[in-house]
């Protein structure tokens, strides 16, 4: 392929490819365990309600860890070791699913899979500064943006396959193969990210109170128009642009499809993102950085209120798929951008602090979707969420010059 004549694929950063490997195995791992979780809990309990608090049992560890994460990223040795303590710790995880599917811990196999699950919350606050830190020590600055892209690509094509992957596992096999070929991905992502050489910086001995630091990196965040734009930007068009949680809706009373239909769905805009991704790594967006932003977000919101509308089904998984491609856009740029603006010293904390915000805005997004659908109607609903995207655009723009003007090259 054309996209690994890449300078960043050349031996001197061949460390970034042992780092996409192990954000590959780490993100097929954890939706393979994401799927299989869900199927397991149904299975024993046959409630719905089950299934939804599955989410919440991971979101409330990752939000009470996210942040201390982020600080003993920045100022511990090392960043490195944060990772692989993630990765051991989910392997750890899903070598105790695979004992409960194996009937090895037979009393409260409920509580067993849930208390695994707010495991992984705690896990997984410290996959993603670690994962900037090294992203930023490995590579230099003006191979950021290709990288950004490559990692997108990477992370959209995870979403797509560790889902399917896990799904099939389960239906030819059993839980029990599932969990365990999660149990040894995970462990390989330990050991692919264990043999990255790299030479980090010193641990900081100087290191301020962790409230301190914790609240030294929010000011950093809010107080940087930049970065701050990026992220509310993000959130909020994810946050009212969420149609995808009310796809089984559009399915059933819409399109009258089957399960299958679901599926082409809801891999759809991973799929856009996916070949944006790749795009963008070939041809990064080196002018008007803040235009294309804006735009991509715009375009996402406009893709949105025309799903909503549409009766045909492939004319809805295109306009999914193009969503996805504008998501990728932003994904990359906001990646790119906070990339080039943190310090070196604050990557961590900012990285945890843009997770606390991105990790919200989709739990936040079904919520908000399920009531406005219930409060206006299904396609209502949609076409409202489509329109605040646009309105979040506008007010962006409007309140975040900074932002609207950026240029890559301002930052490097």
């Amino acid at each position: 392929m054309q996209i690994f004549n890449n300078p960043i694929f050349k031996y001197h950063n061949r460390a970034f490819l042992k780092l996409l490997g192990f954000r590959t195995q780490m993100v097929f791992a954890y939706q393979i365990v994401a799927v299989v979780v869900g199927w397991h809990i149904y299975e024993l309990t046959h409630d719905m309600l089950a299934l939804g608090l599955i989410g919440l049992a991971e979101v409330i560890p990752y939000f009470s860890c996210a942040l201390f994460a982020g600080h003993a990223v920045d100022h511990f040795y090392s960043r490195r070791g944060f990772g692989v303590l993630a990765a051991l710790m989910l392997c750890l995880n899903a070598a105790i699913l695979t004992a409960v599917s194996l009937d090895w811990i037979t009393a409260n196999s409920t509580f067993w899979i849930y208390a695994s699950i707010a495991f992984t919350g705690v896990a997984r606050a410290f996959i993603a500064p670690s994962y900037s830190t090294l992203f930023a020590i490995i590579l230099p600055r003006k191979d950021f943006a290709r990288a950004s892209g490559i990692g997108t690509s990477v992370f959209q094509f995870g979403l797509v396959m560790g889902p399917a992957i896990g799904g099939l596992l389960v239906g030819f096999a059993n839980k029990t193969v599932a969990y365990s070929v999660a149990t040894l991905l995970f462990l390989g992502a330990a050991i692919t990210l264990l043999s990255l050489k790299v030479k980090e910086p010193p641990a900081n001995k100087d290191a301020p109170p962790v409230f301190t630091s914790i609240a030294e990196g929010l000011r950093f965040v809010f107080s940087n128009q930049i970065i701050f734009g990026a992220q509310m930007l993000d959130m909020f068009a994810v946050l009212f642009g969420g149609a995808v949680a009310m796809l089984p809706a559009f399915i059933h009373d819409i399109y009258h499809f089957g399960p299958e239909g679901l599926g082409i769905l809801r891999a759809a805009p991973a799929t856009g993102g996916i070949l944006m991704g790749l795009y963008l790594a070939r041809h990064p967006v080196n002018l008007h950085a803040g235009r294309w932003l804006l735009g991509a977000v715009a375009g996402f919101g406009v893709c949105i209120i025309a799903f909503a509308v549409t009766t045909q089904f492939w004319l809805a998984a295109f306009l999914l798929l193009l969503s996805g491609a504008f998501d990728g856009i932003s994904v990359v740029l906001r990646s790119t951008i906070m990339q080039l603006v943190t310090p070196d010293a604050m990557r961590g904390r900012v990285s945890a602090i843009n997770g606390v915000f991105i990790g919200s805005s989709n739990e936040l997004g079904a919520f908000e979707s399920g009531v406005m659908a219930r409060l206006m109607g299904l396609v209502p609903s949609v076409i409202f969420g489509g329109l605040m995207t646009l309105s979040v655009v506008g007010i962006t723009a409007k309140f975040a010059p900074k932002l609207r003007t950026l240029e890559l090259q301002q930052l490097h």
